[in-house]
C-alpha cells in the first residue's frame, strides 16, 4: 500500500501530542509552533521539510525518514536519532535544544549544527566527518570512536573528547577549546 503524499502544505499551532499526525509521506512541509512531546513519528516521511520552534522531546522515530529536514529554534531532548531510518538521513540543526539526544553509530558527514545545546548526548561510534558544529555546548556528551575527521569545532565549547579513542586527524578546534582534548592526560595547564 502506497503511502499518503502530503506536499507542500503547512502546520501552524498544532498539537501532534493530543491528536496523532497521519502516517503519510510528506515533501516540503514546513511545521511551524508545532506540539510533537512524546509523539509516536515511527514510519512517517520527512522529505525537505522545515520543523520551526517546535518541540519534538521524547518522540518516537523508529523508521522515520528524514531527508533534508531542517530543525530551527526547536526542542529535542531525548530524541533517539539512532532509531530513525538511516538510509539517506540528513538534516540540520539551528538554534535547537538537544540535551540527551542520542546518534549512537549514525552517519551524519558534513551535518550542520548551529548554535544547539547537546549536553548529555551521545555521539559514540558516529561518523560526522566534515560536520560543523558552530557555538555549540557540549557538556557532558559522549565521545567514543567517533569519526570528526575534517570536523569545526573551534567555536564549540565544553566537549571532553580522548583523541586516542576518536578520529580527530584534520579537525578544527581553536586555542580556547582544545583544552578538551587533554583532559584525559589529567595535566595541570597554567
Amino acid at each position: 500500500m502506497t503511502p499518503t503524499l502530503i506536499e507542500s502544505t503547512e502546520f501552524n499551532n498544532m498539537n501532534f501530542s493530543d491528536m496523532a499526525l497521519q502516517k503519510a509521506e510528506y515533501d516540503y512541509c514546513t511545521f511551524t509552533n508545532c506540539n510533537f512531546t512524546g509523539s509516536d513519528l515511527s514510519s512517517i516521511t520527512f522529505i525537505e521539510c522545515v520543523f520551526d520552534t517546535c518541540n519534538l522531546s521524547n518522540a518516537n522515530i523508529k523508521n522515520t525518514i528524514f531527508r533534508d529536514a531542517e530543525f530551527i529554534d526547536c526542542k529535542l531532548t531525548g530524541v533517539q536519532f539512532q532509531d530513525c531510518n538511516s538510509f539517506l538521513l540528513s538534516f540540520s540543526f539551528n538554534n535547537c535544544h538537544m540535551q540527551f539526544a542520542s546518534f549512537y553509530r549514525l552517519k551524519l558527514n558534513e551535518t550542520k549544527f548551529v548554535n544547539c545545546n547537546l549536553n548529555h548526548s551521545n555521539f559514540t561510534e558516529t561518523n560526522l566527518m566534515a560536520s560543523v558544529f558552530e557555538s555549540c555546548d557540549f557538556k557532558h556528551a559522549i565521545f567514543d570512536h567517533t569519526n570528526l575527521s575534517k570536523a569545526d569545532l573551534s567555536t564549540s565549547e565544553n566537549f571532553i573528547l580522548n583523541p586516542q579513542h576518536n578520529n580527530v586527524k584534520h579537525t578544527k578546534f581553536s586555542k580556547e577549546n582544545v583544552f578538551g582534548l587533554l583532559q584525559h592526560y589529567q595535566i595541570d595547564i597554567i
